[in-house]
């Protein structure tokens, strides 16, 4: 799970590079790629969030989630709720948080007028994505369970039977 929030943020970091690469014609000049804390774009400004709210934890991030909610109950803006969507998806939130958070990105990821398109449509594919890999998770350890009850039923059986002979 880990590793999937890690590429999570890895492209949400790499998702503005692409529009600011310099010195790409050429191939001698080194790529530069803007500071996020200097990006005053809309897109820039929700991933600089995410950076700073990924560090925080426990009652911290409890509180930044409740400051989100408000933010984005004053003004249903597509950033408000971009924000909101994910610090709800940060590591370690509950099933609900998860789904909450797609429903919020639904808006933003129909429409393609808004700044925030790109990035809420990748945002939510990602959760799905997850949500799916969860889902699989669970029915193969249902079945590794239901093989090591049936393991261990066969293995009582066979050692039973010796003992009667």
């Amino acid at each position: 799970m880990k590793v999937r929030r890690g590429l999570l943020v890895l492209s949400l970091l790499l998702l503005p590079a692409c529009g600011v690469l310099r010195g790409t014609d050429t191939g001698d000049e080194p790529v530069v790629v803007e500071d996020l804390r200097r990006d005053t774009t809309e897109t820039g400004k929700v991933l600089a969030y995410y950076a700073r709210t990924s560090k925080l934890a426990g009652p911290e991030l409890a509180r930044e989630q409740e400051s989100a909610r408000r933010a984005l109950a004053k003004s249903r803006t597509d950033g408000n709720r971009v924000r909101y969507a994910l610090v709800l998806a940060m590591p370690g939130v509950t099933a609900q948080d998860e789904e909450r958070a797609i429903e919020l990105l639904e808006p933003v990821s129909r429409n393609g007028d808004s700044e925030l398109h790109g990035l809420a449509l990748l945002v939510k594919a990602f959760l799905l994505e997850q949500r799916r890999l969860d889902t699989n998770a669970q029915g193969l350890q249902q079945k590794l369970d239901a093989l090591l009850t049936l393991e261990r039923n066969m293995t009582g059986r066979d050692s039973g039977a010796t003992r009667k002979r």
